[in-house]
């Protein structure tokens, strides 16, 4: 596990390697660590990091997403219970605290604890102690805490919707991970990383992404991060047919307002470049099973509307979807109509 984490730990650009510093620096320092940064940045990726740089790394990492569970058994889930604490609780049962004995403790989300269990866990972080729910036995653990979220905890404080002596608590080291808008030269290289990893999965050679491919990938803004660009790649292997990557145009959302005249110029230029090129190995037919159209992932219309809108078109005296010219213009009126 431990080597797989440090694989993925992927990228060149300044402020990843700030990050990756911090990790380095605050790893043996065995103190909380509170990192926050917009969802799918990789927080549990750089929690484990630190766990496995740290003295603890030969102790248990468990996780504990504060979001995900409900609110009414968060408690039992932090803590433990004992047997007869609550309808349902039939056996003794370690919380997740426990469970980290010795080791670091994750708790992932930070900002939906709810405020009434806020108290209780200020106290275990400054004690390393706590009680089982429905005990009065005091239980003694080593843990650290590296907490992580995505929400701004300090506006939360003053919001008194998260306590400020918790906050202080775990914000004694903080890691910012910068979004993926903000480090989009490691964009290529992470790309790579998972083409090769999926294809491995579904045991396919893809060695090739095709540059116009990488150029629309990196113009893209990305407000999902590293897990929406991973879930992007996946869903192009399970697309591609052959040693080249193939996403479709689907895919791709709208340029937003932060991109440049000159990144909206070259993403018509790519994409009239890879609807040439595919239209080219489909000999210009664009409809039916092989066609153009299939092959990008779109309606025959609104391919045919694209084709339009980009000034792509063959000569004259040759067809398109195996019609001739002039109808190929009657449908192309036809598309832009609809």
């Amino acid at each position: 596990m431990r080597n797989d984490v440090e694989r993925e730990l992927i990228g060149q650009s300044e402020k990843f390697r700030t990050v990756l510093e911090q990790v380095s620096l605050v790893a043996q320092a065995d103190c909380s660590v509170l990192i926050q940064g917009e969802t799918g940045t990789g927080k549990e990726l750089i929690a484990r990091a630190l766990h496995n740089r740290s003295r603890r790394s030969s102790g248990p990492f468990v996780t504990l997403n504060c979001a995900a569970i409900p609110s009414g058994l968060l408690e039992s889930e932090l803590f433990g219970h004992e047997r007869g604490a609550f309808t349902g609780a039939f056996s003794q049962t370690m919380g997740r605290l426990q469970q980290a004995h010795q080791g670091t403790l994750f708790l992932d989300e930070i900002g939906d604890l709810p405020l009434e269990l806020q108290p209780k866990l200020l106290r275990a972080l400054q004690e390393q102690e706590f009680e089982r729910l429905g005990s009065s036995r005091t239980i003694h653990v080593d843990v650290r805490i590296v907490a992580a979220t995505n929400q701004d905890l300090a506006e939360m404080v003053d919001g008194r919707l998260f306590r400020a002596d918790l906050y202080y608590r775990l914000n004694v080291f903080p890691i910012q991970l910068p979004p993926l808008r903000e480090r989009i030269e490691d964009i290529p290289a992470l790309v790579h990383h998972f083409v090769r990893e999926f294809a491995r999965r579904m045991n396919k050679t893809i060695d090739e992404v095709p540059e116009h491919v990488m150029q629309m990938v990196c113009n893209q803004d990305w407000p999902g991060n590293i897990r929406e660009l991973q879930n992007f790649v996946e869903r192009a292997v399970v697309m591609t047919e052959g040693r080249r990557l193939q996403p479709t145009f689907p895919d791709f959302a709208p340029v937003t307002s932060r991109t440049t005249l000159q990144s909206r110029r070259t993403l018509a230029e790519a994409e009239r470049f890879h609807i040439t090129e595919t239209l080219e190995s489909t000999n210009w037919v664009v409809g039916g099973r092989g066609g153009a159209a299939a092959k990008l992932g779109l309606p025959r219309t609104t391919l045919i509307a694209r084709m339009r809108k980009l000034g792509i078109s063959r000569e004259p005296s040759e067809t398109v979807s195996g019609l001739p010219h002039e109808d190929c213009r009657a449908a192309f009126a036809h598309a832009a109509a609809v």
